[in-house]
């Protein structure tokens, strides 16, 4: 296979979203092929043999490596400005995949509170199972960032912005808190995307997606990535990876590679949309709305670290209604061309109720310590026409407060 003649000038990544880590077989194919393939052939015992003793090229078996995934993987490599990348089923094969690869019985985990409940899952749950403690801090809090650490901590975890309530959490200051307790820095960047975020260059060590959001962005598959220094993923990272299954499927794969060539596109076209949707929201604050949390507003509470780390708002905004979960439902079963998903980063609009469905495994005071009530929506925020769906959400609010 053929690898792409790129300049060697630094290019844009709206470039590398179309270009980057292309191979093209011998029919010299312009859109990426999909291998749908199990397995692979060798010529001889010998190529074989040092195809398992990795001297080689070439792939063995695609449970943990295939030409698509290459070339997912590879794209996403330079977009991020990462050593190596790791295509996973699902995001939150990343997250769980990313943690358990290199932790161990004794070890302690700093996480912030505000994370998506199967975040918190892993976190609260499932790695105590394997000997690893865990302390949940209020991640906008430096301080507390400080006082969690341990002998013993071995990572910090956290998303920014973060689910549902959009806090932000400090990557370099917590970067550098980390690094000197000798803990690696795992950072969730679904909600800012690569285009708007570059969690490496701020410090942290490892960067996971659901690439089932924005990277996908159209509602059609799962999956996940892990990105990390070179070291990292191919002598920590692709040993569990490899023996636990937990890769990206090539069809998936190829999927995401079509996402990618008009993420950035997307993402912008969203992002104005949100910001219009915002201020909408944000005119009718004392008429049904009670705050609005969006990250590219001023009146956000950390606006001034929104404006240091993030190159945009994002796609997603957070209110809370007057009146409760009787309120937002009725706002909710108002709306007209957004739609009641659980999902998000979509090109459609997607809206969901936190308190009842992404977070109702938490405890009532739990929430509440994270900005959950029961008035509070999270809208992802689609392609559709801005003057549409500020019309749409005018229109609901107007109906959840008759």
């Amino acid at each position: 296979m053929s690898k792409p003649n790129l300049p060697d000038e630094i290019l844009g990544a709206a470039t590398l979203a179309v270009h980057g880590g292309t191979l093209r077989s011998q029919f010299m194919e312009t859109s990426e092929a999909l291998f749908l393939t199990q397995g692979y052939v060798y010529n001889s015992p010998e190529e074989a043999e040092e195809r398992f003793k990795s001297e080689s090229g070439g792939f063995i078996y695609s449970r943990y490596a295939n030409p698509t995934l290459a070339m997912f993987e590879e794209r996403m490599r330079l977009l991020e400005g990462a050593g190596a990348a790791r295509a996973t089923a699902s995001g939150m094969a990343a997250v769980s995949g990313a943690l358990l690869s290199f932790l161990k019985a004794g070890d302690h985990v700093v996480a912030a509170r505000a994370l998506f409940g199967s975040c918190l899952y892993v976190v609260q749950d499932l790695l105590p199972r394997f000997g690893v403690t865990s302390t949940l801090v209020d991640g906008r809090d430096i301080d507390a960032w400080k006082k969690a650490m341990k002998p013993n901590t071995k990572a910090v975890f956290f998303e920014t912005p973060s689910n549902p309530c959009l806090d932000l959490v400090d990557i370099a200051a917590v970067s550098k808190i980390a690094h000197d307790a000798g803990a690696l820095v795992v950072v969730d960047n679904v909600f800012a995307t690569p285009c708007y975020q570059s969690p490496l260059k701020l410090g942290a060590d490892i960067v996971v997606y659901s690439t089932t959001k924005h990277i996908d962005g159209q509602g059609r598959c799962l999956g996940g990535v892990v990105l990390g220094s070179e070291k990292f993923i191919k002598e920590t990272f692709h040993t569990f990876y490899k023996h636990t299954g937990i890769g990206m499927s090539p069809f998936n794969a190829w999927v995401m590679l079509k996402g990618l060539e008009t993420l950035k596109l997307r993402v912008d076209q969203q992002t104005a949309n949100t910001a219009k949707v915002a201020d909408a929201l944000g005119a009718l604050k004392n008429q049904g709305v009670t705050r609005v949390l969006y990250p590219g507003r001023s009146d956000h509470p950390q606006a001034e670290l929104a404006k240091r780390q993030m190159q945009g708002g994002s796609t997603l905004v957070a209110f809370e209604l007057a009146g409760g979960k009787a309120a937002a439902f009725k706002f909710l079963n108002a709306l007209k061309i957004i739609k009641l998903s659980n999902n998000l980063g979509d090109a459609k609009s997607l809206i969901t109720h936190p308190a009842t469905t992404t977070h109702q495994r938490l405890k009532p005071d739990d929430r509440a310590a994270l900005g959950i009530t029961d008035g509070t929506v999270r809208l992802s925020v689609g392609l559709e026409d801005a003057a549409d769906l500020v019309r749409d959400v005018q229109q609901a609010v107007k109906a959840a407060v008759a």
